[in-house]
């Protein structure tokens, strides 16, 4: 779909909530709450994933835990790894990734309106990489992947740290690899998210190399700041 496209349906979407009297949705709030890491339940929104299915020797886990002080948070921890187990069948070149990412929304999320992702984290001084992914409109009809955006998190190490990454930056990919082309993200179809972490890459002066990583994560939101 077109920018133009989605304008006019915008256009349109107001334009019936206003002649309905819903005069409160024509400037939605803010910032939406997509993720809040405060209970267990939301364990069941995430999945893992790492080099481990394709050989490699990398793990990881995703909790949730209770502070002294009582203040619940998600922990995303594990250990990167460039090695790879002997006599697999997969022809890897590259080991040493782990990540979580969110199972599909029911349907898709609508963040329009907004401009801006913003995180609550305390991590390890690693860089980790965050991704949207978007209703596939961009690849041929013959791919089934969801479109993916990335853009990376630096995350310092020891204090809460509240990220905020415009949707502006964060650039299509494929397979981890940039796509070289002026494409546009569609916020408007968001099917769900993910952050990862890699042994190898990443902003200068973040800590990489194998090893142990562990982030703790408290809320994910969409921001509107313009």
């Amino acid at each position: 779909m077109s920018r133009l496209r989605r304008l006019i349906q915008a256009s349109v979407d107001a334009t019936k909530r206003a002649l309905s009297g819903n005069l409160d949705d024509l400037m939605p709030p803010p910032e939406r709450p997509i993720f809040s890491f405060n209970s267990k339940k939301e364990l069941s929104k995430w999945h893992l994933y790492s080099d481990s299915e394709f050989g490699g020797l990398s793990s990881a886990s995703l909790q949730i835990t209770e502070s002294e002080n009582g203040v619940t948070s998600g922990i995303f921890s594990g250990n990167l790894s460039l090695d790879v187990s002997e006599g697999t069948k997969w022809n890897i070149t590259r080991s040493g990734f782990c990540g979580m990412r969110s199972k599909k929304f029911d349907g898709f999320i609508d963040l329009d309106s907004y401009d801006t992702i913003a995180m609550k984290l305390k991590g390890d001084g690693r860089c980790y990489i965050s991704t949207i992914y978007t209703e596939n409109w961009v690849n041929s009809p013959g791919q089934m992947e969801d479109n993916s955006w990335q853009a990376f998190v630096y995350v310092p190490e020891g204090n809460w740290y509240i990220t905020k990454i415009p949707l502006a930056r964060y650039l299509p990919t494929w397979r981890g690899n940039v796509i070289d082309a002026e494409l546009e993200m569609n916020p408007s179809r968001i099917l769900g998210m993910s952050l990862s972490v890699n042994a190898e890459g990443g902003v200068p002066g973040a800590r990489s190399g194998p090893g142990d990583f562990r982030v703790e994560l408290d809320w994910i939101k969409a921001l509107r700041t313009e």
